[in-house]
């Protein structure tokens, strides 16, 4: 009877599980990019018509 509600416990939690690592995984893997250097000055650029 406990193995079958641990097999039940079990299943059902295999998606919630499979969908946290892969934002994990999608989170270290964006963390570990480094930025695109930019100019302090570029902010400051107006742009005429």
């Amino acid at each position: 009877m406990a193995g079958d509600i641990a097999l039940y416990i079990s299943k059902r939690s295999q998606r919630g599980l499979a969908a946290l690592l892969c934002l994990f995984m999608a989170h270290l893997a964006v963390a570990s990019c480094t930025p695109e250097p930019v100019s302090p000055m570029a902010a400051r650029i107006a742009v005429r018509h």
